[in-house]
């Protein structure tokens, strides 16, 4: 429009053939102003639709050493409680595994227990070594005194025994010699019947008295002692080192053995020892105090720190092992950084949740693991639970 009211202007004061070239003039400007900007425009489009499109997956996480947390706490004790009598540790110690943390009040009991124990060992051995050196030479010489004046004994009654048969025999003989001499003078009329009869008698008695006295005499020879033969069995039994008794005292050696390793397993659940090496990150019970439900202390292994993040299950298809890996945190101006070093196989509710209370939902995850590089393990060793915000690159 404006350039038609120009063109009519100039018409006025200008010959016909300067109008026209006038015309062609402003005509191609206008042209050449249209193609311009046709261009810019096209190059601004082309240049949005090239933008890079960088993808990345976001999670929150925590950072935690390599392993996890440990609590550590007591074994319950036959009365249903723990109670820490020395704490051997403080915030921030590093440890070895092996290393005592914590004794608890049972261990001095537990230390009487074992001594006990070995002690009775001891005995034990004693014992055996007494079943296998047998009786003592005290005890067989004894013995064998005793089965001696038993012999001497048994002896001595039978040559008493026979004596009584000599004399028993010489009463018998002087009372045949009498009663023939009796028998005699009654036939010669020089004696009673009665006298006659009373020599018989007497000569009768002494002939079962000598057969009596023999009888005794032959039984002391022929028959065994009791009495002697129990003290030979109790000698035999004295001196003989019997398989069965060496044995049976092995098995009470073993036995006491047995005791003194159980009262040392005892004994060394008293003392909590740190299981692998690392930093105590916090402690829960103080000395005097019954163990609580969170244990005695909490370990770590800061020196090898790693970022669990986690990741909703709708993202989880894009996550791969080795992916490197931003992690970002309130408390650090500076990224850290890491890589996919294992990724879950469980789905999980979210327990990690963003500060800002309105992105919270109650989301599904999969636990992710990020192993930070050397770099980032040295500025953020000791940082256990600090929240970041993983950035996963595709």
């Amino acid at each position: 429009m404006m350039q038609s009211e120009m063109i009519g202007a100039i018409g006025k004061r200008l010959p016909s053939w300067k109008v026209l070239a006038v015309a062609a003039l402003l005509l191609s400007g206008g042209l050449g102003v249209y193609v311009w900007r046709s261009h810019v425009s096209a190059q601004a489009a082309k240049t949005e639709t090239v933008a890079p499109n960088v993808q990345s997956v976001t999670a929150l996480g925590y950072l935690e050493p390599r392993g996890k947390v440990i609590k550590l706490s007591a074994p319950m004790s036959s009365g249903g409680t723990s109670r820490v009598d020395q704490l051997l540790v403080k915030q921030g110690d590093v440890v070895k595994a092996g290393q005592v943390l914590a004794v608890l009040d049972s261990h001095d009991r537990l230390q009487a227990a074992l001594v006990e124990a070995q002690e009775q060992v001891k005995v034990a051995q004693s014992n055996l070594a007494v079943v296998k050196a047998g009786a003592k030479r005290g005890e067989v010489n004894a013995q064998r005194a005793e089965i001696g004046r038993l012999a001497a004994q048994r002896q001595g009654d039978a040559q008493a025994q026979a004596a009584t048969v000599a004399r028993l025999e010489a009463e018998r003989q002087n009372a045949q010699a009498e009663a023939q001499r009796y028998e005699l003078l009654y036939q010669q009329g020089a004696t009673s019947a009665s006298l006659r009869d009373a020599k018989a008698l007497t000569l009768a008695t002494a002939q079962r008295n000598v057969q009596e006295a023999q009888a005794v005499l032959k039984r002391i020879q022929m028959t065994r002692s009791p009495e002697l033969t129990a003290a030979k069995a109790t000698l035999d039994r004295i001196a003989e080192v019997r398989p069965v008794d060496v044995a049976a005292s092995q098995a009470q050696v073993d036995q006491a053995i047995a005791a003194v390793q159980q009262a040392k397993a005892q004994l060394d659940l008293a003392s909590v020892r740190a299981p692998q090496a690392g930093v105590v990150l916090d402690i829960h019970t103080r000395p005097g105090e019954l163990v609580s439900t969170d244990g005695i202390v909490e370990l770590g292994s800061t020196q090898e720190m790693t970022a669990l993040l986690e990741v909703y299950e709708t993202d989880i298809g894009k996550v791969k092992l080795g992916q490197p890996t931003k992690l970002f945190a309130d408390s650090r101006p500076e990224p850290l950084f890491g890589k996919v070093s294992e990724i879950g196989v469980k789905v999980k509710r979210q327990n990690v949740v963003n500060s800002d209370t309105s992105q919270n939902i109650d989301a599904r995850i999969v636990e992710v693991r990020v192993q930070l590089d050397t770099v980032s393990i040295q500025k953020m060793a000791g940082l256990t639970n600090l929240q970041v915000t993983g950035e996963i690159q595709q």
